[in-house]
C-alpha cells in the first residue's frame, strides 16, 4: 500500500467517509520538510495499512480543506477517525515518533 493523493473534491469520500481511520499530510512541493516527511509516511502507509489510510492533500492545488481544518503551517498531519479530527501533528519528524503517535491515537 502507499499513500494516496486526495483533493478538495475528494476529501468527503476519502477521508471524512472512509471505514478506517485516515492520516491526512497537508504538503506542498515547495516545503523541505514536507519533502523529508514524503518517504516516511510511504513506508509507515505499508507497514501500518491494516490499521490505516494515509493520504497526502497538496496544499497549493487543493486550498479548501487545509483552509477549512485551519492549517497554517506545514506539514501538517491530522488524523480522522470517524470523520472528526482525532489529532493533529506539526512539522517534520522520525519513522519511530511517527509510528509511535499514531499507535497513541489509533
Amino acid at each position: 500500500m502507499s499513500t494516496i493523493a486526495v483533493t478538495d473534491a475528494g476529501f468527503e469520500n476519502e477521508v471524512l467517509k472512509s471505514d478506517k481511520p485516515v492520516l491526512v499530510d497537508f504538503w506542498a512541493e515547495w516545503c523541505g520538510p514536507c519533502k523529508q516527511l514524503g518517504p516516511v509516511l510511504e513506508e509507515l502507509s505499508g507497514d501500518m495499512a491494516d490499521k490505516l489510510t494515509i493520504a497526502k492533500v497538496n496544499i497549493d492545488e487543493n486550498p479548501e480543506a487545509p483552509t477549512r481544518y485551519g492549517v497554517r503551517s506545514i506539514p501538517t498531519m491530522l488524523l480522522f477517525k470517524n470523520g472528526e479530527v482525532a489529532a493533529m501533528k506539526i512539522g517534520s519528524t522520525s519513522k519511530t515518533d511517527l509510528a509511535n503517535w499514531l499507535n497513541e491515537n489509533l
